[in-house]
């Protein structure tokens, strides 16, 4: 045998070893197809090692200890999504969860550094608890067909109007009226935006492999060429793990055990238990991981990576953490594997030798990638069942509201609370179980007594 030959057949074993493992010919997929997918989701995501410093640097945090943070916590997260529960979904630091950390945990209540960090680690055990007890699952299992599509739907809205703000297609309205406005239409980042969503759809139509990655790579080539703000910075950059700022281990959890804090700690509990849930849910209805009876495969293993990752956020010095909805643009470009959450996890890993090229990704570029994905989404409203009123428009307000208030757990509870009362006024109570209205019950309860993010 040659030396041709036997890299050869190392290779393919190699390949044939990956498919065993994560099911990728059964999930009707390729190892290439999963590549792919897995870059796709880091590029949508990767905007996280930039905003994610900005934020809590804003609050006295040191960023370039952050952005160290952020890659381990998307790379952990990721690796155990991926390694673990075999599904396609990132995990990184929660954006939404990230500005509460900043804003109104330190910089409003006043809260130390290491108090906060303390915090984020509680919450990351109570999660977990909360998950692997079997309570955030039965939370799902209730969670009503109607509510589980609108959330999907309202998802797919709220995408679409943070890739469309984030290149300036919409801005908040400066003017009396509604609060959001046209942007301008002959700006670059606009124009490339458009131009990159209508390439997204033509190329999709077509099934060339990796359009949407195909789409991403070229605008960022034009970027770097034509747009004077997308800079080259270099490609090597060794992470410092040590020093004065750095946050690895310094974590207070004694302090968030401070009655004052705990209040706070049991908010991102609760926020997240929604927020998350309901990203997990949708993604993965739309990569088709569910089973006939609507539950998510490897559910319970989905749902524990995500909190785990909460308790190493505490610990490495980053913001509570969850799968990103940007794992959408993953599952859209054909991932349907634990190979593509793999990638990602691979390619934070590297990003804390490369920080200088997350700056070659402008924003236009993977918005085009979300605008697509949101558009996607929003097929979850073939799957309400029309018949069945009160449930479907539930999960239509559901939907609505998550993309108005800017906050999928204000969309989940004011569904909840609609189909609950919706029912009852229609005589249609019997079709309510116990579990459906202890969970509303509990939502008003969190957003009257003033603990909702």
């Amino acid at each position: 045998m040659s030396v041709d030959d036997s890299t050869h057949n190392t290779l393919n074993e190699s390949t044939r070893g990956l498919d065993r493992y994560f099911q990728i010919s059964e999930r009707g997929s390729s190892v290439k197809q999963e590549l792919i997918a897995g870059l796709t989701t880091f590029l949508a995501m990767v905007y996280s090692v930039i905003v994610v410093p900005s934020m809590l640097g804003a609050a006295g945090f040191d960023q370039s200890a952050v952005f160290i943070a952020t890659c381990l916590v998307a790379a952990f997260g990721s690796l155990l999504m991926g390694l673990w529960a075999r599904l396609p979904m990132a995990i990184g630091c929660a954006i939404s969860l990230t500005a509460f950390t900043a804003f109104s945990l330190v910089l409003g209540q006043g809260v130390s550094i290491p108090v906060a960090l303390g915090a984020v680690f509680l919450m990351g055990v109570v999660f977990t608890f909360i998950t692997v007890t079997g309570i955030r699952g039965w939370i799902m299992r209730n969670m009503p067909t109607g509510i589980a599509h609108g959330t999907g739907i309202g998802i797919g809205l709220f995408l679409l109007l943070i890739a469309a703000n984030g290149v300036g297609l919409v801005i908040k309205n400066p003017q009396a009226g509604l609060p959001v406005a046209f942007g301008d239409f002959v700006s670059l980042p606009v124009i490339m935006s458009l131009v990159g969503l209508a390439a997204i759809l033509g190329l999709e139509k077509r099934r060339v492999p990796g359009g949407i990655l195909l789409v991403i790579i070229a605008i960022s080539v034009f970027g770097l060429i034509f747009d004077p703000n997308v800079k080259y910075h270099g490609l090597f950059a060794l992470p410092t793990f040590g020093g004065n700022g750095s946050l690895l281990g310094s974590l207070d959890i004694m302090g968030a055990l401070n009655p004052v804090i705990l209040p706070t700690v049991l908010a991102l509990v609760m926020t997240a238990i929604f927020d998350a849930t309901g990203t997990i849910r949708a993604v993965a209805g739309q990569a088709n991981l569910l089973t006939e009876r609507g539950n998510i495969i490897s559910g319970g293993k989905a749902l524990t990576a995500d909190s785990v990752s909460s308790i190493f956020a505490g610990f490495v010095g980053g913001s509570p953490a969850a799968v990103y909805i940007e794992s959408a643009a993953g599952t859209a470009a054909g991932g349907k594997t634990g190979l593509t959450a793999t990638t990602v996890g691979l390619l934070f890993v590297l990003m804390l030798f490369l920080a200088p090229v997350s700056y070659l990704v402008p924003s236009y570029a993977t918005a085009p990638a979300l605008m697509y994905v949101g558009l996607l989404m929003l097929s979850n409203v073939s799957k309400l069942d029309m018949n069945d009123s009160v449930d479907a428009l539930s999960g239509l307000l559901c939907a609505v509201f998550i993309v108005l208030t800017g906050n999928i757990v204000t969309g989940i509870m004011l569904g909840f609370v609609s189909l609950v009362i919706g029912r009852v006024v229609s005589g249609d109570f019997k079709r309510l179980n116990i579990g459906t209205v202890i969970i509303a019950i509990a939502l008003v309860v969190f957003y009257a007594g003033g603990w909702a993010i």
